[in-house]
């Protein structure tokens, strides 16, 4: 008898894999993805391009709708689509009957996600987007299925084998969805000029608007530094610059032109004490600072601040404008969290290329027809 909750039918006996049977039966399922994937992108044409061209064109918003799975993948696409420069939204089909066509314009573009193309709830929906007058990009099955016929730009993923068991579930059909809406996100980002500096201004927060965030928005401002002469004394200097809450490790020393000439910090004060050299307090600092530290220049990013910090071994680190004048700090205290971003030397297409002719399942050579 099964337990309480369960769904087996009683009388039922569950089928039992060993791990290894289980590990085959997953590589079997992410093959079966990966190969339709390969042929889904062999067979991207002039539509696809077609497809691009409108939304690059496109005054309004791209509008992404789809059902059940679909429309899970759907809103992902949305989310990268607006994520990369694309305006976008996602609309959901049945809400879409209840007031959210409302949402809807004569100047955006739907993109519309339906296997099967016949999707009750996105088909009902092709009469008021015709009314509307928004072009429909459709991604389906086939261009003679319902949604085909109604699109003015067919993104065909031919018949595809789902990788469930039962050949119900999707899966192959949402993962070649899904791999064809970030095509088509990531080669108008492309088309676009869509830089980091764009990236950074949609993902401010997080570990990516961390490493794209410039060193101006996370540096303590000159006004809450200790900026001292170097021709001071090192008692003067210490004496002189006090400052209310938090202060930083170190004080930025300028010349008579207002410029960066070193650093003394706080290590350096308690070393002078160490050696029991109480006449140098009456030196002047500029006898035992730092002299040419290392700096960032103000609009340079973060992530390169960090890297100096960590490769320098440094917890202090000045931020100057082009002339060389302090307008900054950058303090490692400040840095709890952060991690030092990764070096990646080959992008994404290179390594793609690098695969290219590579048999990577026993038996097939999958970019044979590349």
């Amino acid at each position: 008898m099964s337990a309480p909750g369960s769904t087996a039918r009683e009388g039922s006996v569950e089928p039992t894999m060993t791990a290894a049977e289980q590990v085959r039966a997953a590589r079997e399922i992410m093959r079966m993805e990966a190969v339709a994937l390969w042929k889904v992108s062999n067979q991207l044409g002039e539509s696809f391009a077609e497809a691009v061209d409108l939304v690059h064109n496109v005054k309004g918003s791209v509008i992404v709708t789809g059902m059940g799975k679909a429309g899970i993948i759907g809103q992902k696409i949305a989310a990268t689509l607006a994520s990369t420069g694309t305006r976008s939204h996602f609309l959901h089909p049945a809400e879409a009957f209840h007031g959210d066509l409302g949402r809807l314009h004569g100047d955006d573009v739907v993109l519309m996600l339906s296997q099967s193309g016949e999707t009750s709830e996105v088909v009902q929906l092709l009469p008021c987007i015709r009314s509307i007058g928004a072009p429909i990009i459709g991604i389906t099955a086939s261009d003679h299925s319902t949604v085909g016929r109604n699109s003015k730009v067919v993104l065909e993923l031919g018949r595809l084998e789902e990788a469930c068991s039962l050949g119900l579930a999707p899966s192959t059909t949402t993962t070649a969805m899904l791999a064809l809406g970030d095509a088509l996100a990531l080669v108008l980002s492309k088309l676009k000029g869509f830089g980091a500096e764009d990236f950074a201004r949609y993902h401010p927060g997080g570990a990516l608007g961390k490493q794209l965030s410039k060193v101006d928005d996370c540096m303590r401002p000159l006004e809450q530094c200790r900026v001292a002469p170097e021709s001071n004394t090192v008692r003067e200097v210490i004496v002189g610059c006090g400052k209310p809450g938090r202060r930083t490790g170190a004080v930025m020393l300028v010349g008579a032109a207002g410029k960066l000439t070193g650093i003394f910090t706080d290590s350096d004060l308690a070393r002078l004490f160490e050696k029991r050299d109480e006449r140098a307090l009456d030196r002047p600092i500029a006898d035992v600072m730092i002299s040419g530290p290392m700096t960032v220049t103000h609009g340079a990013r973060m992530s390169e601040a960090v890297r100096l910090l960590a490769k320098r071994k440094i917890s202090e680190l000045p931020v100057v404008d082009r002339d060389g004048r302090p307008v900054g700090m950058i303090d490692v205290t400040d840095l709890i969290g952060w991690s030092i971003p990764e070096e990646k030397p080959l992008g994404a297409v290179a390594k793609a290329a690098s695969l290219r002719n590579m048999k990577i399942f026993p038996g097939e050579d999958v970019y044979a027809a590349g």
